[in-house]
């Protein structure tokens, strides 16, 4: 069935469960398993007149600390999967929009399925706060398994 799984986290409880999840399911079906983090790229104001997001760090620190951040979840993912005896990758990625990070991962690891989690918001807290796992349904050409 599935020989290669991509599972997306940003390191929170419901990302933990995923990959929980999806080590599961490539340890039952003898899959590798890639585990991937979208860092967030440098945010730009666009009213320099208001504080900047970023506060005083400057782009280049804002990059090294989101790669450190990025090693420190993918390594907990990593150990996980040791542990349960599946074979993991980790790759990070920089995209504008996350989504496009994701796909792009799956696509260059060659995986041919994305697990990753979603907080199932709807109606206006939906539009308002995006759903990158929304985005990565309606885009991907790779089958998607939600986590919720």
């Amino acid at each position: 069935m599935f020989k290669h799984i991509l599972v997306c986290t940003d390191g929170g409880k419901l990302s933990d469960k995923a990959v929980d999840a999806a080590i599961r399911l490539a340890k039952d079906l003898g899959a590798r398993l890639t585990a991937f983090h979208a860092m967030q790229d440098y945010p730009i104001n666009p009213f320099p007149e208001y504080a900047i997001v970023a506060g005083s760090m400057s782009p280049q620190t804002w990059k090294a600390d989101q790669e450190k951040r990025a090693q420190r979840i993918l390594a907990k993912v990593e150990i996980k999967a040791k542990k349960s005896g599946v074979v993991c990758s980790t790759r990070a990625g920089l995209d504008i929009d996350p989504y496009r990070a994701i796909i792009a991962a799956a696509r260059k690891s060659r995986c041919d399925l994305i697990v990753m989690a979603s907080h199932g918001r709807r109606g206006i807290q939906g539009l308002i706060l995006g759903s990158e796992t929304n985005k990565v349904l309606t885009h991907s050409k790779l089958p998607v398994l939600v986590y919720r």
